[in-house]
């Protein structure tokens, strides 16, 4: 979220961060968000009798600040069919895996123990299905001998913050659209 912060700083870039909102009032991000003066707000799905009225508020508030790219950063949560088809060719996360390889959590670690000799990351549209949506963008990485998960992940980290900032710029600039 910090590099998509601090891409929309450019005069050219052509998206805004209106707003962040999370499922943990404690989210770093929060914070980082509030420095720069942009409105924030958390939201814990265990408030909620079920995950459609969190949804839906979580719409509403997204609505509120009149968003029209929602990006998902660390929102450790399956979101419902409803949501995903409400903002359907506006959604998009990043995943650390070259997608289709990898898809769900422990990617590095399965990666590592494949064998790969290359990993990555994938930004890509939010579809139902989980990690299943259109690529938008991807970065490769290569894995080097001696790799954890964790070293594995610093360098992806690196990649995932060079490609969403450009995913985000070329979708709110029309230049890439959600392929049916």
């Amino acid at each position: 979220m910090s590099a998509l912060i601090e891409a929309a700083k450019a005069p050219d870039y052509p998206a805004e961060i209106v707003g962040v909102l999370s499922n943990r009032a404690a989210a770093p991000g929060l914070v980082t968000a509030a420095e720069h003066g942009i409105a924030t707000a958390s939201l814990a799905q265990s408030k909620f009798p079920n995950r459609e009225m969190f949804e839906d508020v979580m719409t509403q508030t997204l609505e509120g600040w009149h968003v029209d790219i929602v990006c998902l950063a660390g929102f450790m949560r399956i979101l419902g069919e409803d949501f995903v088809n409400h903002w359907a060719g506006r959604l998009i996360n990043i995943h650390p895996s070259l997608l289709p390889h990898y898809k769900g959590l422990d990617t590095h670690a399965r990666a590592l123990a494949d064998g790969a000799t290359t990993h990555g990351c994938t930004v890509h549209f939010v579809t139902p299905g989980l990690d299943e949506g259109a690529p938008i963008l991807q970065a490769e990485v290569p894995v080097l001998p001696g790799d954890t998960p964790d070293t594995l992940a610093e360098r992806v980290l690196v990649a995932e913050h060079r490609i969403y900032p450009e995913a985000l710029r070329l979708l709110a600039s029309g230049q890439v659209a959600v392929r049916a």
